[in-house]
């Protein structure tokens, strides 16, 4: 399964295989290991940060479970819905180990079926959307060079250096499953744009702005919608360059995913623009998180006495701006307070 890839613009030549290693015969691939490695650094990025965004880390555990697998599961659908040519067998739609996962799908189903698990796990849902955009980003960022490694997902010609080319390109290119605007050709035999590397860097360079920007955000939610729009304007010039894209308007190469970036950025643009008009010359203020330990004992509480008991207290807030450090401080000292008194609300009630 391997394959080389030259950039000759460059004078460089990779020789590459698909698969990672093998455990009694059965091959994992290197799309898959990427993605997970992409996973895990978003997950460690999420428990260093999550308590500044007034998120417990225990239960935001779940909630990062229930968004991964159920968006991977949604951008294979997104995938199979928008993909340009059919599959042949049940097996073809649901097998991604070769790949086939499109972002727009995850992104939609990740932060839908997330939004739903922050209710159940008690998780205030916009902080929750800003630090997982950030995660989507490292994780986009790692995950778009598995496409490289399957030689997929990338452009049509090239004169710039870092043009590439390999025996997998030319063959898709020669496969008749090629989409492109009305008028244009292409010459499989000519090295190809990596849009794979196009938009790796631009995730990873979105991140770091994001990262930068973090303790400087005006309302919660307002870097999801920063996200939302730097990922729609990227993906939008992006996926013009491809030519596995579902074409809407044939006549001027516009795409589904063009459609879906551009509406995004629309969409984000404005709500930006309105939210921070609101929220002008105020403070961001963030809840400490509740640990999931005392969220155990409120529920047992109530199940005792039959009725709800509240447990933020209005005071238990910090200013977004204010170090990690006193975050962490903050909260535990906030939750260690709140555990003596439900402990002793407990035993109060029998």
């Amino acid at each position: 399964m391997s394959t080389t890839v030259t950039f000759p613009g460059l004078g460089l030549e990779f020789e590459i295989d698909r698969v990672a290693f093998s455990i009694g015969g059965f091959n994992v691939y290197w799309y898959g290991v990427l993605i997970a490695c992409g996973l895990l650094l978003a997950l460690a990025f999420a428990f260093r940060h999550c308590t500044e965004f007034g998120v417990d880390g225990d239960a935001m555990v779940d909630v990062a479970f229930i968004g991964a697998v159920l968006g991977v599961i949604c951008a294979r659908i997104y995938y199979v819905l928008m993909s340009p040519y059919g599959f042949d067998s049940l097996w073809d739609v649901v097998n991604i180990r070769g790949g086939g996962l499109a972002i727009y799908g995850g992104i939609i189903g990740g932060l839908g079926f997330g939004a739903l698990a922050c209710k159940w796990r008690k998780l205030p849902v916009l902080p929750m959307y800003d630090l997982t955009c950030m995660c989507f980003l490292i994780g986009q960022g790692i995950g778009r060079w598995g496409n490289f490694v399957n030689q997929e997902a990338f452009g049509y010609n090239t004169t710039l250096p870092w043009g590439m080319y390999s025996e997998a390109t030319r063959a898709y290119l020669m496969n008749g499953a090629v989409t492109l605007p009305a008028g244009m050709t292409i010459d499989p035999n000519l090295p190809v744009h990596p849009t794979f590397l196009y938009e790796s860097i631009w995730c990873l360079a979105g991140f770091v702005m994001l990262w930068r920007y973090m303790k400087k955000r005006r309302f919660h939610g307002d870097i999801a919608l920063r996200y939302l729009i730097w990922y729609g304007l990227g993906r939008f010039w992006i996926e013009g360059l491809r030519t596995d894209s579902l074409l809407l308007v044939p006549s001027i190469g516009l795409r589904a995913s063009q459609l879906v970036a551009a509406l995004a950025v629309v969409g984000g643009i404005a709500l930006e623009i309105f939210f921070r008009r609101r929220t002008a010359g105020k403070p961001l203020m963030v809840k400490l998180a509740v640990s999931a330990e005392n969220r155990a004992l409120q529920k047992k509480l109530e199940q005792k006495t039959g009725k709800p008991v509240p447990v933020e207290e209005p005071d238990a807030v910090l200013e977004a701006t204010q170090p990690r450090a006193k975050f962490l401080e903050q909260t535990a000292e906030y939750n260690a307070s709140l555990k003596t008194r439900l402990e002793a609300e407990l035993a109060q009630a029998g």
